[in-house]
């Protein structure tokens, strides 16, 4: 919350010249115009101090990369809500992590029921040096669990009960009630932990954000006259020949600081950009490369911006396409961002799209997926050429 400042009139002294200008001294001492706050006066005849933005620029960080992932990183979480959402978490971490739990899943549950084996085993007698194996035919004793020696041997049995359908020479007996009680909670519990494991490692494999490895957008985008408008477009692909992406649609969100009328600055403040991909919104029959197309008009954030402020501007366009895949009817979405040095002013995309003969269809050539024509497109901002009709001297070719 911006912090503000009061100051007596008393303390302040002000005084207007020939210009209207109002100038701020202190005791006499007049204040610089470099450092002089913006002065709001009230109804208590004091005035509100509200300190300069400095508008010195930075070095611009994007918010989403080129290949979609998200730079934030949240600092001072408490690590216990992770483990609140356990499945999304294990789906979240790398393979060798996931592979650890996995493993310790199991073998962490071997040790536990081999625990309560050797314990039934113990209390019953079964481990006296009498009442061992090789033992019993001469005692006329019937352990628990037949064959067992020591606690490896009950290891070996508590792994056969989880992972296996059937008994070898360990097997429980009718001589104990509570082995056939753990042995039945064995069961279930490794039903259990076989579902949640399993359930992970498919998560993983068949994860929406695999998906989106074979989608490409355009490295630049670029800006160019179409239809006698100014136009900021950008080239979209999929690279699968099946399994497409129905049901798409597209949407384009910039990312700039606004200062209000206030004086508030949101650095980081979103702004929906209207686009379109020809005379389609939403439900896009996504089968071939396109083009996004956003208008340059009067309701534009650039309606202002011309060729050559293009890159004194600090924004970022963050273009997402969802849809669902068509093979396992799972949503996903797909992100790139574009800053102002990545838009190319006077260039279209290059045609990449051929009849293909042998096949009675249609070829695209991925290789000139990038690759653009240069076109007589005006320098200036789209306010400056409203009501003109300027024509460009290169056909404009639909990709």
């Amino acid at each position: 919350m911006e912090a503000v400042a009061l100051v007596s009139c008393k303390d302040v002294d002000t005084k207007e010249t020939n210009d209207t200008e109002v100038k701020l001294s202190i005791d006499g001492k007049e204040i610089p115009e470099s450092k002089q706050p913006l002065l709001i006066n009230d109804k208590q005849s004091s005035f509100k101090l509200k300190p300069r933005i400095n508008t010195t620029s930075l070095p611009y960080i994007r918010a989403v990369a080129k290949n979609g992932d998200c730079n934030i990183y949240p600092s001072n979480v408490q690590k216990r809500r992770f483990l609140r959402d356990i499945f999304t978490t294990l789906i979240d971490m790398k393979w060798r992590y996931t592979f650890t739990v996995f493993s310790l899943g199991f073998i962490i549950t071997w040790t536990i029921f081999a625990i309560l084996w050797w314990l039934i085993a113990f209390y019953h007698g079964d481990l006296d040096d009498h009442h061992l194996p090789m033992n019993q035919m001469a005692s006329n004793w019937t352990p628990c669990v037949t064959d067992i020696y020591n606690f490896r041997s009950c290891f070996l049995f508590s792994v056969e009960t989880q992972q296996t359908t059937g008994y070898g020479e360990k097997r429980p007996t009718e001589k104990c009630a509570d082995a056939v009680v753990l042995m039945c909670v064995q069961n279930v519990v490794g039903l259990v932990v076989d579902a949640c494991l399993v359930g992970v490692f498919f998560a993983k494999l068949t994860r929406p954000k695999l998906r989106t490895q074979t989608i490409q957008f355009s490295k630049y985008a670029v800006v160019a006259m179409r239809d006698n408008v100014l136009c900021l477009m950008i080239r979209l692909g999929d690279l699968r020949e099946r399994s497409r992406i129905i049901e798409a649609k597209v949407k384009a969100q910039l990312v700039r600081q606004r200062v209000t009328k206030r004086g508030d600055t949101f650095s980081n403040y979103l702004t929906k950009l209207p686009v379109t991909i020809d005379d389609c919104e939403n439900d896009l029959l996504f089968i071939w490369p396109m083009t996004i197309v956003h208008k340059i008009d009067s309701s534009s954030p650039f309606y202002n911006i011309s060729k050559q402020n293009l890159t004194e501007h600090t924004f970022e366009i963050i273009i997402l396409l969802e849809g669902t895949i068509e093979s396992t009817d799972q949503k996903t979405q797909v992100r790139s961002s574009y800053l102002a040095n990545e838009i190319l002013w006077g260039y279209q995309f290059a045609s990449l799209m051929s009849i293909c003969q042998e096949k009675s269809g249609y070829r695209v050539d991925y290789t000139r997926f990038d690759d653009l024509v240069q076109v007589d497109t005006p320098v200036g901002p789209a306010s400056e050429f409203k009501n003109r009709n300027r024509n460009s001297k290169e056909t404009y070719i639909p990709t």
